[in-house]
């Protein structure tokens, strides 16, 4: 008896220990719970200058400012035309009153409580005031002002997004280029090495290799930076969050065949900039503000009436109306009209003086747009010479170094010294080309066709 009752103990402790060790069956028993993946790293969004351009045109919150400044302009041209209209309104009164006869001249006594009711519609119409319709026609034409301003604005948020591109760009060839030093480096450095177990190259041959490899590590760490730093000047520009994983698509054109005028590429940039077109107009917009002050001069001429309702009650009302027509003659206002019109003169010229300022901005941009690209072109064509001159003098250096053994060592430091800074060059001058597109693009008000 006893010894069955410990046999059943001993079986119930192996029971439970199976089940302790045995987790799929504990899970099971616990419920199907689910281990939570981890999360899988961000796709890359790829991001081409023109999809870059297009994103900057929609996002954007300066070009979303600039276009509520257009709405705010066209509410101003609905209220300077609601000038012009008829004006309408009406209203219903039932008053209690008490009256004093002798502020009418009769006797003074106070009337009996008495009762009056009052409903009336009244309107009133200018039919010619100059000054108003001046206004009106200066608040169109301040609304173009707005339109143009946004257009600039989006040139300029365009042109800061492509600039900030070919940034990223430029970093992201210094980053390559800086491999390909290390990469070198590192096949020169196991040369090293091996002519030094031959008792040929000396250990300080390899620690001036080994400074070189690691000052090309920092500055690759650097160049990476730059590229980061790029990225998310471009993704302040395009408002899009931080966290956005960007894939730069394009790369630097290296070559521009378009041969310019500089006089027709002057008359395209008078032609298409909006900043040359927003000025035209906020002249043409001041000449009509001083012609509606001028206009004040001028008689004016009004319709007025009234129709309504009046009685002691409601049901007692009898129809009245008054009809006028007012005819409004300025004589004299103790100056303030010459005040304004002196004003407004001024305003016109200082306009007509920055139209001029304008005219003159626009053709200084566009020639040293055309200089930079010339000088660009020419930085490109002397940096890959330099290049290839460069690659040439390291490699007979490699050459000489492994077969003349009595060869120096600094002709080898020289040769990597003069690649390294001739990419570097070469990168440089690619980006100036690049930014120099750019802005010529900006200068002639065509940064919509660049690609």
């Amino acid at each position: 008896m006893h010894e069955n009752v410990r046999i059943g103990r001993w079986c119930c402790a192996l029971a439970f220990i199976v089940l302790v060790q045995t987790p799929d069956s504990a899970s099971g028993a616990a419920g199907n719970e689910t281990v939570p993946e981890k999360p899988s790293p961000l796709t890359p969004l790829p991001l081409s200058l023109r999809g870059a351009l297009a994103a900057a045109v929609d996002n954007n919150p300066d070009v979303q400012l600039y276009r509520e400044r257009i709405a705010a302009a066209e509410a101003q041209v609905r209220t300077q035309l609601g000038a012009l209209l008829p004006n309408l309104e009406s209203n219903v009164q039932q008053s209690r009153q008490v009256n004093f006869l002798g502020k009418l001249g009769l006797s003074p006594t106070r009337t009996d409580p008495f009762s009056i009711f009052d409903a009336r519609a009244s309107g009133s119409q200018n039919l010619f005031s100059m000054s108003l319709i001046q206004k009106w026609r200066a608040s169109r034409q301040s609304l173009h002002v707005a339109e143009f301003e946004a257009e600039s604005r989006k040139y300029d948020t365009m042109a800061s997004v492509a600039l900030a591109y070919m940034e990223g760009l430029k970093a992201m060839g210094m980053v390559k280029m800086r491999e390909t030093n290390q990469q070198i480096m590192s096949e020169l450095l196991g040369m090293v090495k091996q002519r030094q177990k031959n008792g040929v190259a000396t250990g300080l041959d390899i620690a001036r290799l080994d400074a070189q490899l690691a000052n090309e590590k920092q500055l690759a760490a650097s160049s990476s930076y730059d590229v980061q730093h790029a990225k998310l000047n471009l993704m302040n520009l395009l408002s899009l969050p931080y966290d956005t994983s960007l894939a730069l698509q394009d790369e630097f054109q290296t070559e521009v065949y378009q041969q310019l005028e500089p006089q027709a590429v002057v008359e395209e940039a008078l032609a298409n900039r909006p900043e040359v077109q927003a000025q035209f107009t906020r002249v043409k917009a001041t000449e009509l503000t001083y012609s509606s002050i001028t206009g004040e001069r001028l008689p004016s001429l009004v319709a007025q009436g009234d129709f309504g309702w009046i009685g002691n009650r409601a049901r007692e009302a009898v129809e009245t109306y008054n009809m006028a027509l007012l005819l409004q003659i300025p004589i004299f206002d103790g100056g303030q009209r010459e005040g304004r019109i002196a004003e407004a003169r001024s305003n016109l010229r200082q306009e007509a003086l920055r139209m001029r300022s304008v005219l003159n901005q626009v053709k200084m941009d566009v020639h040293d747009a055309l200089a930079s690209l010339a000088a660009a072109k020419d930085q490109v064509v002397i940096a890959k010479a330099g290049l290839h001159m460069a690659t040439k003098e390291l490699d007979l250096a490699r050459e000489r170094y492994a077969v003349i053994t009595s060869s120096s060592y600094f002709e080898l430091t020289n040769g990597l010294y003069s690649v390294s800074r001739a990419r570097e060059n070469l990168v440089n001058a690619l980006f100036q080309l690049n930014a120099s597109r750019v802005n010529l693009a900006r200068s002639t008000g065509s940064l919509h066709l660049l690609d």
